[in-house]
């Protein structure tokens, strides 16, 4: 089966992640049944699809005819054979238990096509097991989808010991015409990428507090407020559900050994029942206050035992060739929203100082969760896991948040590539877009800048707060908002032309940011909103002054005081955005418009935007200004060929001379 003949996708069960796999099939445009066991299960299940499709369109991430095509495709079914006889693809999402997935592989077998392909949604599940009951190895693999599968980027697609290159090839364009990320998981192993990464991490977290080296408070407050995770780990543990951390767990240590032995007290939390939010209670009491997690409760022991985990972890799935440390880093990213990847992480900290950790802790408590790995010495050695990549081709200057591309037409883009966190902005990030605009102004073969965030949800979705919320001090604060507003100010007052390239969310400081560009350009889909208020806050980087600069001030309150989000559309009549594209006509507008820019006199704008800048200020020194740059003007060697070009009706080449 080659991906594209594939036209029809079957899903088999209909609970959560059925049909949100149901509904991004839909979306993409294929025909789609969702079959399970029970009536009532595939007909719930169907309801909850269309309850996300209405809610998606009432928020206009998609249109209403979209959302009516989408219920279309999909037919609930009960009936086996009707399910599969005519599918393509068929993706299995049933409980998570391997005796009852080879019962549906044994079924299924009896009436699907015989070039489809079957690929389980499993987590942690043998692929080449579970392939073993099919009469059809070869075109089985796995397709983990992440919960919700409409929201979440990710799918690891993963290799069985049968299963055949031409079969993964089709999986992962399929995910891709999904509008997700794959990323290739070379060998079936226990948890595959971002499993693997995660259930030891939250084990470690078990063995800690078993061991009374720290608390919950405290190792929530590291991982969260020092690490910048999005969750603390045992906020975590109880939002996955404890049990089944401890049942993936048993399953590891099964198969991979003592090293993945649960904790005592991951062991007593299940005992007690205490599963996790879904049962009231786990980690946290949800009836009496739930998650409570200071921002000061931090300590360097936890960071560093944590770290020094993830790191091992890293290293076992490297040296097995079950993938490599960019892709895990990509992975755990997209998967787990972590700000970077554990093999970054573990390189920031220092290998040889996580190394040297795994060793000490090894000797005192013997544990084979220690052993370091051989992959994780020969990295310490050689400068750690990332230390033998290639630099990026387009551009001589490494960034860890940004990227920058030379895309031709003399116009430079910075991508926010921030995607598992929605381009959200941190300290580290205010840096690099200084020193990024600093490249470019200095590069003469650089006449406009492109500035864009990496994928279609979001330009950047503000401010990364959870990473600076450690920093909770009011002078911390006032230093924080001073480096933002200056960092946009050097955009605003540069001497290229800056164009926002708005694709998704532009909130917060993301919404800044795009108001420091002289031109913003954004896609249909595309949601804009200061919602600071609603988190007790204000903007910071600029917003109360540029905003009323652009729309006025009754407007800029409505905007600010209201904290709403605002479509493209009404942003556009509110004078926000400039123009307004079409999702697939946004790309090519972009760099068009960039280009067209990058075409014009470098000097006479220059100026222009100093003049302009400086009469926002005070008109008497704007207009002496623009007087004074009319006079230098009349001297340009920019200025004759604008004039010879007319004369001759001719595009000016302008050298900014």
């Amino acid at each position: 089966m080659k991906f594209e003949d594939i036209e029809t996708v079957a899903v088999l069960g209909a609970g959560n992640m059925g049909h949100g796999i149901a509904e991004v099939a839909a979306l993409a445009g294929y025909g789609v049944t969702l079959r399970d066991i029970k009536e009532e299960f595939v007909q719930d299940g169907y309801e909850q699809l269309v309850w996300s499709l209405d809610k998606l369109a009432e928020k206009q991430q998609i249109g209403e005819e979209e959302a009516e095509a989408a219920k279309e495709r999909v037919t609930p079914l009960v009936d086996i054979e009707a399910a599969v006889s005519t599918a393509d693809v068929v993706i299995e999402a049933v409980p998570e238990q391997m005796d009852i997935k080879k019962d549906v592989y044994s079924e299924v077998e009896e009436y699907a096509p015989d070039e489809a392909i079957f690929a389980t949604n499993t987590s942690s599940l043998s692929i080449t097991e579970l392939s073993e009951v099919t009469d059809r190895p070869e075109r089985f693999c796995g397709m983990h989808f992440f919960n919700p599968p409409v929201r979440m980027q990710l799918v690891e697609v993963i290799s069985g010991k049968h299963t055949a290159e031409n079969t993964l090839e089709a999986i992962e364009a399929l995910a891709e015409s999904f509008g997700k990320t794959p990323v290739r998981v070379r060998k079936d192993s226990p948890g595959f990428i971002v499993n693997r990464v995660l259930v030891p991490l939250m084990n470690e977290a078990c063995w800690l507090v078993s061991n009374d080296e720290a608390t919950v408070a405290e190792v929530d407050s590291t991982t969260k407020f020092d690490m910048g995770l999005p969750m603390g780990v045992f906020e975590l543990g109880d939002q996955v559900g404890n049990d089944v951390t401890y049942h993936v767990l048993e399953y590891m240590e099964e198969v991979l050994g003592e090293a993945y032995e649960p904790a005592p007290f991951l062991a007593e939390t299940v005992e007690a029942e205490r599963y996790g939010k879904k049962t009231g209670a786990g980690f946290y009491d949800y009836e009496n206050g739930g998650v409570e997690i200071p921002t000061d409760a931090g300590t360097e022991i936890v960071e560093r035992r944590l770290t020094a985990v993830m790191a091992n972890e890293v290293a076992h799935l490297v040296e097995a060739d079950v993938s490599d440390p960019e892709d895990i880093d990509e992975a755990v990213m997209l998967g787990a929203g972590f700000p970077e990847g554990p093999a970054k992480l573990a390189d920031g900290y220092g290998l040889e100082e996580l190394l040297a950790h795994l060793e000490e802790q090894y000797d005192q408590q013997d544990h084979p969760r220690f052993e370091p790995s051989a992959a994780l010495r020969e990295a310490a050695e050689t400068g750690g896991f990332h230390a033998d990549e290639e630099p990026d081709a387009d551009s001589d200057t490494s960034f860890d948040t940004l990227d920058l591309r030379y895309p031709g037409d003399m116009v430079g883009h910075i991508v926010l590539s921030r995607e598992a966190r929605m381009n959200t902005i941190t300290r580290e990030m205010l840096t690099e877009l200084r020193e990024a605009l600093e490249l470019f102004e200095a590069d003469d073969e650089v006449r406009a800048l492109l500035l864009t965030g990496e994928g279609s949800r979001a330009f950047s979705a503000g401010a990364d707060v959870a990473s600076m919320a450690s920093s909770a001090e009011p002078l911390d604060g006032i230093e924080l908002a001073r480096v933002g507003q200056s960092t946009f100010g050097a955009f605003e007052e540069s001497p290229l032309p800056v164009v926002a390239g708005i694709d998704g969310f532009a909130l917060g400081g993301g919404f800044e940011l795009a108001m420091c560009c002289d031109y913003r350009l954004a896609s249909e889909r595309s949601e804009l909103g200061l919602p600071e208020h609603d988190l007790g806050l204000l903007p910071c980087w600029g917003g109360t002054q540029r905003l009323q600069r652009l729309v006025g001030m009754s407007r800029a309150k409505e905007i600010i005081l209201t904290a709403e989000r605002f479509d493209a559309e009404t942003m556009y009549d509110y004078d926000v955005v400039n123009e307004v594209v079409r999702n697939d006509e946004f790309d090519a507008r972009a760099h068009e418009l960039a280009a067209d820019l990058a075409a014009g006199p470098p000097v006479a704008r220059k100026l222009t935007k100093q003049a302009m800048l400086k009469g926002a200020e005070d008109i008497d020194a704007g207009l002496e200004l623009e007087a004074q740059a009319f006079g230098h003007l009349l001297a340009t060697d920019d200025l004759m060929e604008g004039i010879t070009a007319f004369m001759g009706d001719e595009e000016p080449e302008f050298e900014g001379k």
